[in-house]
């Protein structure tokens, strides 16, 4: 049986970690074993306790524990269900788009660039990529197009904010990702060419053939506002532009990414 523990008030300290928490307090930088993240709707939480998340507790509606809680409950006997009605739920900024439930999670230790990257043929990296919701959106590309990695420069916002997981559908869990030390030149030393997605005319093409052949390559996309860095750039083997029309100068990140996992990695998955 869940452990149900009924919410009267929106103040109740309870709801802390829900309503009140940043994000930077969640991660919890001075004590990160204790470092949380919050995951929404039923088929995160689902994706995220597959990937061996620890759930701390669950907040969500009373009619949903024997409903469309029921069986991810099964799941976590013993865990605190903090229950409420709809009216002091509202208050939590976004939770109606959380279909009924959210759930605490203790962040899961994050594996080395080596343990991400051993089988990888195709992988992406963030370079300084604040946005939430287009990291949230880049791994959902990612995870649809046969990536098999997703690394990030510490500038990134942080896959596992709460606005990612969301746009990621979950997909954060279903992907190995880890934060890099030194962008590109780590990719570069674990035997990966590298293409640098960057608005320049003296670029590849991305339809070159000899791109799709390449056997370990990485994708690299900049930050929203001035794209990738030069110097990254120079680092890169390559350096790739998607052509554009009717005056369009470029997409947004997350759209090009889609369009850069789909293209380089087309001859790869066909050999597969």
């Amino acid at each position: 049986m869940p452990k149900v523990i009924e919410i009267k008030d929106f103040l109740d300290p309870e709801l802390d970690v829900y309503a009140r928490l940043t994000e930077n307090q969640l991660l919890n930088r001075q004590d990160p074993k204790n470092a949380m993240f919050i995951a929404e709707s039923p088929k995160v939480i689902e994706r995220a306790l597959n990937a061996g998340c620890i759930p701390v507790s669950f907040l969500m509606e009373k009619r949903h524990v024997e409903k469309q809680a029921k069986d991810i409950l099964a799941r976590c006997e013993g865990v605190p269900v903090y229950v409420s009605e709809l009216s002091i739920l509202e208050q939590i900024t976004g939770f109606k788009l959380t279909r009924g439930m959210l759930c605490a999670m203790l962040r899961p230790e994050l594996p080395t660039i080596e343990e991400v990257c051993k089988n990888a043929r195709r992988i992406a990296v963030l370079e300084n990529i604040m946005n939430p919701t287009n990291v949230g959106a880049i791994f959902r590309s990612a995870a649809a197009l046969d990536m098999d990695a997703v690394l990030l420069t510490p500038a990134c916002a942080n896959p596992l904010y709460r606005r990612a997981i969301r746009v990621s559908m979950g997909t954060v869990f279903q992907i190995p990702w880890c934060f890099l030390e030194n962008g590109v030149r780590d990719v570069n030393s674990l035997g990966f060419k590298t293409v640098a997605m960057a608005l320049k005319d003296d670029s590849c093409t991305i339809y070159d053939r000899k791109l799709q052949k390449i056997e370990r390559l990485a994708v690299v996309l900049g930050t929203e506002g001035d794209g990738l860095a030069p110097s990254t750039i120079e680092n890169c083997n390559y350096t790739v532009k998607i052509p554009m029309s009717h005056g369009v100068d470029s997409l947004n990140v997350a759209a090009a990414s889609a369009v850069a996992f789909y293209q380089l990695g087309l001859l790869c998955k066909a050999e597969a």
